[in-house]
């Protein structure tokens, strides 16, 4: 079984930055893809960015260019490195892993606040 804890949310002033953590038990990590979803008040969640076992990296267009996801297989965690943050990030930020077989595990979400 794979557990996932995010950290690292918190309340921020628009133009500011924050840095999230997600750190996996078990042993799948470094052979898994991971990602940051995120779910605003009142709304459907969305993809933010992803990273697979070798590094490449994908950005929603609402992110692309202010966040950067990044992973270190050897402590089994991924980054989001979020810069020039808005009002509109504000929302519980979620990390998933997915298995080359298609397994997805998802942690409990941490909140972002970015205030105007």
């Amino acid at each position: 079984q794979v557990q996932l804890v995010e950290s690292g949310g918190g309340l921020v002033q628009a133009g500011g930055s924050l840095r999230l953590s997600c750190a996996a038990s078990g042993s799948i990590f470094s052979f898994s893809t991971m990602a940051w979803y995120r779910q605003a008040p009142g709304k459907q969640g969305e993809w933010a960015a992803s990273i697979t076992n070798g590094g490449s990296t994908n950005y929603a267009d609402s992110v692309k260019g202010r966040f950067t996801i990044s992973r270190d297989n050897a402590e089994a965690t991924v980054y989001l490195h979020m810069n020039s943050l808005k009002p509109e990030d504000t929302g519980i930020y979620y990390c998933k892993l997915e298995t080359n077989y298609g397994f997805r595990f998802w942690g409990q979400g941490t909140q972002v606040t970015v205030s105007s």
